[in-house]
């Protein structure tokens, strides 16, 4: 314990010593100020000599209230002045890059933070709504502070709209196997043939599994169905105590292993296809690799969705990891700490990725819901979010210490798992890679870099919009656009900017490129299986089964 709180200490020092380095030069310090003083002296002489005239030209600041009002208008508008000026200080900072990174992300927090908007006696369309409903919005705004503290998390929808099982993750099915890491899910097929290599999904183990069957009109796994394959799915159990010394070696071998093994029991398939989608995609790549290095090749195709194999650029994530906070974490979480192990909250968890864009998944609720007294509209994709899932502390400091901080999945032989040296180039089967270009938890770039990892034939396709927005994009909705340029890896740019300039964009989802991809690696049709599971797997409750019911 004493070498750990040493090597924390020093980590911290280090931290502290690289911020204290941190310099504007003087030439650019100069010219901001320069610049900062004639745009507020503007600012200023038009709040005196036309105050009507002045415009806060930011969404926060839409509603006619703020540009009715010259003192209203007049301080949103030096509010962005300053918060520009604050951003050019951060961007002309030299020294260190992930204190410089660390930085600009706490001064954009900040500048999110103090916007006028997020305040009820600077907010004029909040109390216009006060003053017309004679004060009903911000008795509607207290109970809805209420409501959100108890139940953990500030609502970014109208929770009471939906229901697991009810109107999200509908899709007819049943639990086929369970374990004490997750329940195993086939879901009845659509039609009457079926390709004969059957498909399972691995999603990430830090959401609930439903983000890819939401409702029936944007529902991939129902998608997956219609297009005549036999579709099986990975409901990862929301961690509790029992499973608080479990291991990333458990999430393997306990967890997609023993899918991918189970799903070829109950089919009678050699090989399946396979999809991990974010995390999912790290474990499922992470457990192909260690089969193959065991002879073992089970998997006739594999999908990567917006996925990290090569975490050397981690985008605004990299802002929250170094040596003293994962030191830290396996202090309190880790199979070092006092007690062996321990959970990582989900409602930890979502409130970092929320703050990442706090502007759209913080603020935003705040001025709604709080200070207005609106209840936000439903939507289905924002009620998953907020429906957090538990890690185990070991396998998530394992993760945390060999990917984002040593970015060792990608170096061979780095890293064992489950007894074999990790090797991601012994992964010689065809994969579909797909990335989210306004992608902010996993650059696109860096969903492109698992294009070099891979022995394959490897085919990068890149969507529209983010992270989530970006992968649940039904054809049917003909919304946003998708870049391909059909070469396979052996023909692949070393870099993602290099294939960025050959490819060409295509209108609409990208489903229906990864669905005629996938056909070509399904195999023939076979009659649809008259009913769910196997005579050693037989249906054991409806889907979408317990575990994705079990809260945070």
């Amino acid at each position: 314990m004493k070498q750990a709180m040493d090597s924390l200490g020093q980590s911290m020092q280090a931290s502290l010593s690289s911020m204290a380095g941190l310099s504007v030069p003087s030439e650019q310090l100069q010219a901001i100020q320069q610049e900062y003083l004639q745009q507020a002296t503007e600012l200023w002489n038009a709040a005196l000599q036309h105050p009507d005239q002045i415009k806060a030209s930011d969404r926060r600041f839409a509603a006619p209230e703020w540009n009715s009002q010259p003192g209203s208008a007049f301080m949103a508008s030096m509010y962005l002045l300053n918060s520009r000026t604050l951003q050019k200080l951060a961007d002309q900072l030299q020294g260190n890059e992930k204190a410089r990174q660390r930085v600009r992300f706490a001064v954009q927090q900040w500048a999110d933070a103090a916007s006028p908007s997020n305040f009820l006696a600077f907010n004029p369309e909040a109390i216009k709504k006060a003053v017309e409903t004679k004060g009903e919005s911000l008795q509607q705004g207290l109970q809805h502070l209420l409501h959100d503290i108890r139940q953990g998390h500030m609502s970014q929808t109208d929770e009471s709209v939906f229901e697991v099982g009810k109107n999200v993750a509908t899709t007819e099915g049943a639990v086929v196997f369970e374990n004490p890491f997750f329940q195993l899910i086939e879901y009845k097929p659509l039609t009457a043939k079926v390709h004969e290599t059957p498909f399972l999904f691995v999603p990430p183990c830090i959401n609930k599994y439903y983000i890819l069957d939401l409702q029936p009109d944007n529902s991939l796994v129902r998608y997956l169905l219609e297009q005549g394959h036999r579709v099986f799915m990975v409901s990862w159990v929301n961690a509790d105590e029992s499973l608080a010394k479990a291991t990333w070696d458990d999430y393997i071998e306990s967890g997609v292993i023993k899918a991918i093994d189970t799903t070829r029991d109950i089919t009678g398939a050699d090989q399946i296809n396979a999809l991990g989608f974010c995390v999912g995609g790290t474990l499922l790549a992470s457990a192909l690799a260690t089969l193959a290095a065991k002879g073992r090749k089970p998997v006739a195709s594999l999908t990567l969705l917006t996925t990290f194999l090569d975490f050397g650029d981690t985008g605004i994530m990299d802002v929250f990891v170094d040596e003293a906070m994962v030191r830290l974490r396996e202090m309190t979480l880790g199979p070092s700490s006092p007690q062996g192990g321990g959970l990582m909250k989900g409602s930890e968890l979502a409130a970092t990725f929320s703050f990442l864009r706090a502007n759209d998944l913080v603020w935003n609720y705040v001025v709604g819901n709080y200070l207005k007294g609106e209840m936000p509209p439903p939507f289905d994709l924002l009620y998953w979010n907020s429906d957090s899932t538990n890690l185990p502390g070991p396998m998530y400091t394992w993760y945390l210490r060999n990917t984002y901080l040593e970015n060792n999945l990608c170096k061979p032989g780095a890293v064992t798992v489950c007894g074999e040296p990790l090797d991601l180039s012994l992964l010689d089967m065809p994969v579909f890679v797909y990335g989210s270009r306004e992608d902010h938890i996993v650059p696109w770039q860096s969903a492109y870099a698992s294009t070099q990892l891979l022995s394959g034939p490897v085919t990068f396709v890149l969507g529209a919009s983010g992270h989530i927005a970006g992968v649940i994009n039904p054809p049917a909705k003909k919304k946003r656009s998708h870049w391909v340029t059909g070469a396979s890896v052996r023909q692949l740019p070393a870099t993602a900017d290099a294939w960025m300039a050959s490819a060409s964009e295509q209108a609409g989802s990208w489903w229906p490129v990864w669905s005629a991809w996938l056909s070509e690696h399904a195999g023939g049709t076979v009659n649809a299986p008259r009913q769910l599971g196997s005579k050693s797997h037989p249906a054991m409750e409806s889907a979408p089964g317990r575990y994705v019911l079990r809260k945070a």
